[in-house]
């Protein structure tokens, strides 16, 4: 940018058109070009349990700078949330904006047996709104643990292959792919990733977070 020095020189000689301009190159910053990337999700992209720099969020956004990708990440991911809890506090996540989105909701819906059905009617509240401002959506689904029943698990499993494949929607069936139930990359609980699972899940999420941002519009 000018230094102030030149600004005033600009200034001097050409008078309000050159102040006028000067004052539209000064409100330009780089956060103005960067992407909007809203994480609307649950204890698993929030990084629970682990330093701010391993997390889902920092690792993610660490990748996308790595790669070229000017992005602000908002933090809309609470720990515990279930698809309600983020469907009640949409309109506030998205009151500063966003660009594109990824959605990862329904654990909490699992491990609390919660009604698939209602899951299912939270999610495609969310997934409106966010079609109804023109944000695309990575939807990374979740699957229920086992001792539910197999009954409970195909529901569950069918409410995300359907979401999947609306209009305007990328679709990764399972965020926890490659990651769950491997003691080698989760925490003591067995429910969320450590450090490296967590980079496993960015890693492998990448090229669709990509293909995800490639959908925004150009500034």
């Amino acid at each position: 940018m000018a230094s102030m020095a030149a600004a005033y020189g600009l200034f001097t000689r050409w008078g309000k058109p050159a102040a006028v301009f000067l004052a539209l190159l000064l409100a330009i910053s780089p956060a103005d070009a960067a992407v909007r990337l809203l994480v609307l999700g649950d204890s698993l992209t929030a990084g629970y349990g682990l330093p701010h720099e391993d997390g889902f969020q920092a690792r993610l956004q660490a990748a996308l700078a790595a790669k070229g990708h000017e992005v602000t990440i908002v933090d809309g991911a609470v720990s515990g949330d279930t698809s309600a809890g983020g469907r009640a506090r949409l309109d506030w996540v998205l009151a500063d904006g966003a660009d594109a989105a990824i959605v990862e909701l329904g654990a909490n819906d699992g491990l609390r047996g919660l009604d698939p059905g209602q899951m299912e009617a939270n999610l495609i509240a969310i997934m409106d709104k966010l079609a109804a401002r023109h944000i695309p959506v990575l939807l990374s689904g979740m699957e229920a643990l086992p001792n539910l029943g197999s009954d409970y698990d195909a529901a569950f499993r069918a409410v995300y292959a359907r979401l999947g494949q609306r209009p305007g929607v990328l679709f990764d069936p399972f965020f926890l792919e490659g990651v769950a139930a491997d003691p080698l990359l989760n925490q003591a609980d067995r429910l969320h990733p450590n450090a490296e699972g967590a980079r496993r899940i960015v890693a492998r999420l990448l090229p669709m977070v990509e293909r995800l941002l490639s959908e925004v519009p150009a500034k």
